[in-house]
């Protein structure tokens, strides 16, 4: 099984990518499930669930939390995560039986809120998996993830960060189709495969969107938050 773990749409304001469009594409890539994990909020995978037709393809809720030690991702939620700081983040997941996942923990970024600024190894119990594989990675990063996770024993997850077209199913998590995601996180029977051949190219993208692109009168689509 592949599930790519780490998406957006253009819910997030530094993304371009319609639900419709990055359903239709990430089916494309041969992908079994996808976790939608919009900026701080759930509205866009609530989206691509209602336009998922297909009962052998898994619609995860999820939503990149910015906390106060830097971004969390959280999966299988019932409502949106309102407050930003990190271990009550942790406790409202755990109400919702939901999974937490620390995104990109070593990538370098102009932006300090990208790099984990809470020491991993005192959260082994708090968290369920570390994101291993990140499309959008300079050299290096993923694999201090990498080790990292292998150190303390956590589970390793990969998701392709997609903001654009061009970065859907360049990361993903495998496991092993007897298993469902949760049951391989918890078990930590997960592996992770991509590249980050247009990593730099997507952070740039993402960058000129947010600041320049969404400021334009006329040319902004993102909705209504």
């Amino acid at each position: 099984m592949k599930y790519d773990l780490h998406n957006h749409t253009y819910y997030s304001s530094c993304s371009n990518l319609k639900p419709e469009i990055l359903l239709k594409l990430i089916k494309k890539k041969g992908m079994k499930g996808i976790a939608v994990t919009d900026h701080n909020t759930i509205k866009g995978a609530l989206k691509v669930k209602k336009l998922n037709k297909d009962k052998d393809f898994e619609v995860i809720i999820g939503e990149e939390v910015d906390t106060n030690y830097g971004d969390v991702l959280t999966y299988y939620l019932k409502k949106e995560i309102k407050t930003h700081d990190f271990f009550s983040v942790v406790d409202e997941v755990k109400k919702q039986n939901g999974l937490i996942v620390i995104p990109h923990p070593f990538r370098l970024s102009i932006n300090p809120k990208h790099k984990f600024k809470y020491p991993i190894k005192k959260l082994k119990n708090k968290i369920d998996a570390i994101e291993c594989f990140n499309s959008r990675m300079l050299p290096g990063n993923n694999e201090k993830a990498q080790e990292l996770a292998k150190k303390l024993k956590i589970p390793g997850i990969g998701g392709s960060d997609a903001h654009f077209r061009f970065d859907i199913g360049r990361a993903y998590t495998i496991f092993d189709d007897n298993l469902n995601l949760r049951k391989a996180i918890k078990q930590n029977k997960t592996s992770y495969e991509g590249t980050i051949i247009y990593g730099s190219l997507s952070g740039l993208s993402s960058f000129l969107r947010k600041r320049i692109y969404n400021k334009i009168p006329g040319l902004n689509t993102v909705p209504m938050k």
